[in-house]
C-alpha cells in the first residue's frame, strides 16, 4: 500500500516520487496499491495507476490524487494484522513524516516502511533534532530557535545579528524541500524570512551561513545501519532551493563526491551515528556541510521519507554503492517486516 500526496506544502513532490516507486517496484512480487490523499485530507484509492500497473502501461511522472474515495480507518482496520500487507507511506512534511501516519498504522499492526513515531516526529522538527544531535556529541552549525508566542519578536533579529553574523538561512522547523527557506541578508531580511517562515510552522530556525560543501550519505537498515558512498550537491542559484531541486534542475549532484579517503570514512560513521542517535530504522538520508579548512563535517539534517526518484539523490546514492532502485525497494519492505515482528512481539501483559 503506497500513501501519497498528504496535507502539506509538499504534496506535489510526492505525487512524483510515489509515480516512480510504484514504476521501480517489482509487480510480479508485489500486489501495489496506490493510495492519494488529498490536500483536504480525503483518502483515494488510484484505480486508473492500479489498471496501468496490471496491464503495464506507463505510468505518468507525476500521480494525481483521484479514484474512489475510501475511509482510512476501514481500509487499514481491513488490513490489520496480515503480515503480507505492508504500508509504504511516501508523505513528505507534515503529516506523513513527522509520525502521525506511523502512529496511526501502528495502532492498526500494520507493518510500515521508515522510521518510527519518535524518531520520524524528532527528525521534522529540526528544532529538537539539533537539541538531540548536540547531546549526542554530533557538530552542527551554530543556531537560534524562534517559536512563535513564546519568544520575544522584538528581540530576536538582533540576536541573529549579534549571535550569528549575516547572512544566515530562516527556515520553518517542520517542513522540507526547502519549502519556505530564505537566505537573509540584512536585518530587514531577516525579519521578512521569519515572517514567511511562520507560515507554515510555528517554530523557527535560525542558522549561521555554512562556506562548505554539501554532501549527502544515504542510511539503510536498523540497528546496524549501512551508509552508502557520500555524494555532493552543487546548487544552481545560490543555494539549493525548491526551483533547483524540482523545477529547474540545475543543480548538480556528484557521485561519489570527490573527497579523501579519511574524509569519507569519517562522514560514513558521523552518518551511521547520527541515524542511530536519532532512532532512525529502514532509511534515512543525512545531510552535511564540509569546512575542509575550518570545522569538518557538520549535520544539516536529517530526513527519514528522503526524494525518492531515480533522479533523487538517496536512490542514486545506493545504485553508485552497488544496490539497484528494485532491490532497494526489497530492502525496505523487508526491513519494514523484521520491524514489526519485533514491535508486535513485545509482551502487553502486566
Amino acid at each position: 500500500m503506497v500513501l501519497y500526496g498528504g496535507v502539506s506544502a509538499e504534496h506535489d513532490v510526492s505525487r512524483v516520487t510515489a509515480a516512480h516507486v510504484l514504476a521501480a517496484a517489482d509487480r510480479t512480487k508485489y500486489d501495489l496499491v496506490p493510495i492519494g490523499i488529498a490536500k483536504d485530507g480525503t483518502w483515494l484509492r488510484n484505480d486508473k495507476a492500479i489498471a496501468a500497473l496490471a496491464d503495464g502501461t506507463a505510468l505518468p511522472d507525476s500521480l494525481e490524487v483521484a479514484g474512489t474515495a475510501i475511509d482510512p480507518l476501514t481500509e487499514l482496520r481491513g488490513h490489520a494484522g496480515e503480515a503480507v500487507t505492508v504500508v509504504l507511506p511516501l508523505l513528505h512534511g507534515p503529516h506523513g513524516e513527522d509520525g502521525t501516519i506511523q502512529g496511526m498504522l501502528e495502532l492498526f499492526k500494520l507493518p510500515y516502511v521508515g522510521s518510527g513515531v519518535l524518531s520520524s516526529a524528532l527528525c521534522m522538527d529540526k528544532a529538537m533534532a539539533k537539541i538531540v544531535a548536540a547531546q549526542a556529541g554530533i557538530p552542527q552549525c551554530r543556531w537560534i530557535e524562534f517559536r512563535d508566542g513564546v519568544d520575544d519578536p522584538r528581540a530576536i533579529v538582533g540576536r541573529v545579528v549579534e549571535e550569528l553574523g549575516l547572512p544566515v538561512f530562516v527556515k520553518p522547523a517542520n517542513l522540507g524541500s526547502s519549502v519556505g527557506i530564505s537566505k537573509a541578508h540584512d536585518a530587514a531580511e531577516v525579519d521578512e524570512a521569519i515572517n514567511l517562515a511562520l507560515r507554515y510552522d510555528n517554530v523557527v530556525i535560525i542558522e549561521e551561513n555554512v562556506d562548505g560543501r554539501e554532501i549527502e550519505i544515504a542510511v539503510l537498515g536498523d540497528t546496524a545501519p549501512e551508509t552508502s558512498l557520500p555524494g555532493e550537491i552543487e546548487p544552481g542559484s545560490d543555494f539549493y532551493d525548491y526551483e533547483d531541486k524540482y523545477v529547474t534542475g540545475a543543480a548538480k549532484l556528484v557521485i561519489p563526491a570527490p573527497l579523501p579517503d579519511e574524509a569519507v570514512a569519517q562522514v560514513r560513521e558521523l552518518a551511521a551515528r547520527t541515524f542511530t542517535a536519532m532512532r532512525c530504522s529502514g532509511m534515512a538520508r543525512v545531510d552535511f556541510f564540509y569546512e575542509e579548512s575550518g570545522r569538518g563535517w557538520l549535520l544539516n539534517e536529517v530526513n527519514t521519507i528522503p526524494g525518492f526518484t531515480p533522479g533523487s539523490m538517496y536512490p542514486k546514492l545506493w545504485e553508485a554503492t552497488g544496490i539497484a532502485y528494485p532491490d532497494l525497494i526489497d530492502q525496505l519492505v523487508t526491513f519494514a517486516l523484521d520491524v514489526h515482528r519485533r514491535r508486535v512481539g513485545f509482551s502487553t501483559e502486566h
